[in-house]
């Protein structure tokens, strides 16, 4: 079993479970079949979100984290789960003044069937929401004993540091991690002045879209069709010059080590500097294997520096 990683006050396992696909592309019984096979598989941290999946025909929002509710209700194991959802993207509850993050916090905690969120992010920052009444309303859930540890995702440098400043300033809740959108194919964004940033504050990053929508599982390939609701922005990469160059190389260190294409990804962005636990999501049971084989595997020096150059 994998050595659990921590964040703030939580030891999480270093796999994230996404639960972007459940109510989606994943039913509830599928939901609850691959949330077993994870737990079975030494997992503990399941991240959702109170958007998942309004984005999808007939959906209103919330349909992950009910799911995710039902079953930790169903299994009786809610202390063992360690529970991360986000808020300010919900229909009902968009962006972050402190009346609309607290009943966005409140209507998760319904939705969950729990009375805590175990790291309650900012899903994306609002720039119209001084950081200093976003950081109060934080922290008014956490003294209210309805969040554990807070974080913040899709958030510009400058915002994260005058938020952390303002934490430690005025001794509120303070973010423990950042999760940004980063993988093989997708360095730019975070590499730079957010990673540093994070990496000063001692923040956690916590990579979303780890296998790149599923790119890097390795099926799309030129001329190939691949049935998901994702395949439109997965296939995408092929058209990009560090695409190709990225599934040539997952290829020859996945052949020599005799591992799944998707695990060698993974790997790969745990060597990230501070990277503690990627994110990434299973729509079967079947597609859980290669996620929890990659904390087992230790890329050597030069395997790291082929895929980082590859992905240059």
């Amino acid at each position: 079993m994998a050595d659990l990683k921590t964040i703030g006050s939580l030891d999480v396992f270093p796999l994230a479970l996404g639960g972007n696909v459940f109510g989606w592309t994943a039913d509830r019984a599928t939901s609850f079949a691959v949330l077993d096979g994870y737990v079975a598989g030494g997992g503990n941290f399941v991240d959702t979100a109170d958007v998942y999946s309004a984005f999808a025909p007939g959906n209103r929002g919330g349909e992950s984290e009910t799911i995710i509710g039902e079953w930790l209700a169903a299994r009786g194991n809610r202390d063992d789960v360690v529970i991360a959802t986000k808020a300010a993207r919900h229909p009902d509850y968009m962006g972050l003044k402190p009346e609309t993050l607290k009943a966005a916090a409140d209507a998760s905690l319904r939705r969950l069937g729990t009375d805590r969120i175990d790291l309650f992010y900012t899903h994306f920052d609002d720039p119209d929401v001084p950081v200093e009444e976003i950081v109060t309303a934080l922290d008014d859930l956490v003294r209210a004993g309805k969040v554990r540890e807070i974080a913040a995702s899709n958030i510009e440098p400058d915002r994260l540091a005058a938020s952390v400043a303002f934490s430690e300033a005025e001794g509120k809740a303070r973010y423990v991690a950042l999760q940004p959108h980063y993988n093989l194919v997708e360095r730019d964004a975070y590499e730079g002045p957010l990673l540093d940033t994070a990496a000063r504050l001692g923040l956690v990053p916590l990579p979303y879209f780890a296998l790149a929508a599923g790119f890097l599982t390795g099926k799309y390939r030129p001329g190939q069709t691949v049935d998901s609701a994702r395949a439109g922005r997965a296939a995408q990469y092929l058209e990009t010059e560090r695409g190709p160059k990225v599934l040539a190389a997952l290829d020859a260190v996945a052949r020599d080590r005799d591992v799944p294409i998707p695990s060698i990804a993974l790997a790969w962005l745990a060597t990230r500097p501070t990277v503690v636990a990627p994110i990434a999501s299973a729509r079967t049971v079947g597609q859980l294997g290669p996620l929890l084989r990659f904390p087992g595997i230790e890329l050597t020096a030069a395997e790291v520096d082929a895929l980082t150059e590859a992905s240059a």
